[in-house]
């Protein structure tokens, strides 16, 4: 059984270098190294090749002769400098890091923030980032999350259409760019999570099914062939792919992965692949965070509980609960949210629905997950998917006005939850995120173009939809440069600092536990969220309403200071809320509309 982590070519200093590839559909194998005469590879155990030659260097281009016929680039490339069609290069792993003081913090300390490298700066690589961060950290933000980097084809994509697992995008800055990234990024004190994709590959320059048996048509995804997880020589697949992910964590230094929709990675083994790949990043000292729209609480429970031991998991129900309260929005999945108790039950289970009926879905979803803690849970009112996947990608800057934009910040930034914000959205950024690529095959770029009109059937959202090869499409989704904010997006960003250094400075707040958190519905458009520990008490008031809210609720008895107000003028609202709040247990205050007030015992009556 061959180590995951020396497949492709393996720099080893003085110009030798070591190649290993898996081929076990191949009868032979010869590697070519920048136009040379080409050299048999040795055959090994379990469909390996194998092959160490000297005079070779950082650069050196090279591919792998499969049965004598046309080169292919190796699967496990770390670079593809002329793109997924182009040869690999080989690289010197070495890297002059400084982050030796570095250590990844607690999850319930990650504030997230998600950026796709090619629209966060008009160069659009990875060292474009590393000036930006400082302000990022400034902002309160803990990580930022970066959308895929493995090679895909052309210079503007998601990332989702990788096919090079191990080599980071060309046009974004190579293998050294990342490094640099990470390198500044724990300089300044911020954790660093990747994208990752393991549910499939894309179909442009996807050479892996020529070497070996990568996937399987016992299943299918919505985005291309299934990986060969469970099958007749899945073991190697296996290793392919968590020798991947453990390259990010060891060699890159990424803090946490986020595993892409796992929703659509099958795998009924004893021991499934999520689980395995869960275990062995985990042991490296690095969290595993999943997307899936399957509403398991297993994907974060043990696996000593028979659960995928996943650290975290992004919880589209409180973004669906949110989203549909500000906007009003009913089609699609939004069908199945709409009331104040779905919010109230995203604050304190995680998922909305937790078994029972699901009108979008025609059927019964979801398992509870009560009693889980709360970092356990990354929410959000933003992300590539929910802004990305709508018909002309609009910010939900553009569907709701200014103050509903404060209660949305307040509503997510004091859950008791992670925390995750969209490139842009502290600011208000009103430039769109579409879906773009640059597809190099005619009858791919005609098939995503009818792909995505086709998605949008459920919904009923106006105008035609951007095509996503047109180079257009990518520029307006690019961020807007920060001196052309206007005041109000000035404010914004301020009043973002401001909740996250509420949050993180008051122990009510930062405590990430679901079982001391309570909302509850105050009538149709208001929730009542109260949050303790041993420390502290706060009470948050959000209100929905167009208008007024005249309240009256339950609280216990004592002094109540305000320590935040999205209506209060100094925000730009409709007047300043009450700087104290006295209850005798029971407390009437009246909540503008569109507007949230926290509150804090200072002492008991």
């Amino acid at each position: 059984m061959m180590d995951p982590h020396k497949l492709g070519a393996t720099y080893r200093g003085d110009g030798r270098c070591g190649f290993l590839v898996w081929a076990p559909q191949a009868k032979s194998v010869l590697l070519q190294c920048d136009g040379r005469e080409a050299v048999p590879m040795q055959a090994t155990n379990g469909g390996y090749y194998r092959l160490q030659l000297e005079d070779v260097h950082p650069g050196t281009r090279y591919l792998y002769l499969l049965n004598g016929e046309t080169g292919r680039p190796d699967p496990a490339s770390r670079h593809q400098p002329e793109g997924v069609h182009g040869p690999s290069a080989v690289v010197d792993s070495s890297f002059p890091w400084t982050d030796d003081a570095w250590s990844n913090p607690p999850l319930e300390q990650y504030v997230f923030y998600e950026l796709h490298c090619g629209a966060f700066s008009m160069a659009g690589t990875l060292g474009a980032i590393v000036p930006r961060l400082p302000y990022l950290r400034d902002l309160g933000i803990t990580a930022i999350e970066i959308m895929p980097v493995a090679q895909f084809p052309g210079d503007r994509n998601w990332g989702y259409d990788g096919v090079f697992p191990f080599a980071v995008q060309n046009s974004y800055g190579g293998p050294i760019a990342l490094k640099r990234l990470v390198n500044a990024a724990h300089g300044d004190g911020l954790a660093v999570v990747l994208d990752v994709v393991y549910n499939h590959l894309g179909p442009e320059g996807n050479y892996l099914r020529d070497f070996g048996p990568y996937f399987t048509d016992r299943y299918k995804t919505p985005w291309g062939d299934a990986l060969n997880f469970d099958g007749p020589d899945s073991d190697e697949v296996r290793r392919f792919f968590i020798g991947n992910a453990l390259q990010w964590v060891t060699e890159f230094h990424i803090d946490a992965l986020r595993l892409d929709a796992i929703h659509a990675i099958v795998d009924p083994s004893a021991r499934p692949f999520v689980q395995e790949l869960a275990a062995a990043v985990r042991e490296c000292g690095a969290y595993v965070i999943a997307e899936s729209d399957s509403n398991d609480v297993r994907v974060i429970q043990p696996r000593e509980s028979g659960g995928l031991g996943c650290d975290a998991l992004w919880s589209d129900n409180f973004h669906h609960a949110l989203h549909s309260l500000l906007t009003g929005e009913r089609d699609g999945y939004y069908r199945d949210f709409g009331s104040i108790a779905d919010l109230a039950k995203a604050y304190t289970e995680g998922f909305v629905y937790s078994g029972q009926y699901s009108e979008f879905r025609r059927r019964r979803h979801g398992n509870s997950a009560r009693g889980v803690p709360g970092e356990r849970f990354a929410v959000c009112i933003q992300n590539h998917d929910q802004i990305g996947n709508r018909a002309q990608g609009e910010r939900l800057t553009t569907l709701v006005d200014f103050e509903s934009l404060k209660l949305a910040a307040g509503a997510v930034l004091f859950s008791a939850n992670l925390p995750l914000l969209f490139m842009g959205e502290e600011y208000g950024e009103t430039a769109p995120f579409l879906y773009f690529t640059s597809h190099g095959d005619a009858a791919l770029i005609e098939a995503v173009r009818r792909g995505r009109k086709e998605e949008f059937a459920a919904f009923s959202w106006q105008g035609e939809v951007p095509g996503p090869q047109d180079p257009q499409t990518f520029q307006q989704s690019r961020l807007a440069p920060e001196e052309s904010r206007s005041p109000e997006q000035r404010l914004l960003c301020e009043f973002y600092r401001q909740l996250l250094r509420i949050r993180r400075q008051t122990p009510a707040l930062s405590r990430l536990d679901m079982e001391r958190c309570e909302a509850i519905p105050l009538g149709e458009d208001v929730l009542l969220v109260r949050r303790w520990c041993n420390t502290g008490k706060v009470v948050l008031l959000l209100s929905f309403s167009r208008s007024p809210s005249d309240l009256q609720f339950c609280c216990p008895a004592g002094r109540w200071v305000k320590v935040i107000a999205s209506s209060d003028c100094c925000w730009n609202g409709q007047g300043d809320m009450p700087a104290v709040m006295t209850s005798s247990g029971e407390s009437r205050i009246t909540l503008a509309p569109r507007s949230f007030a926290l509150y804090e015992l200072s002492e008991w009556l």
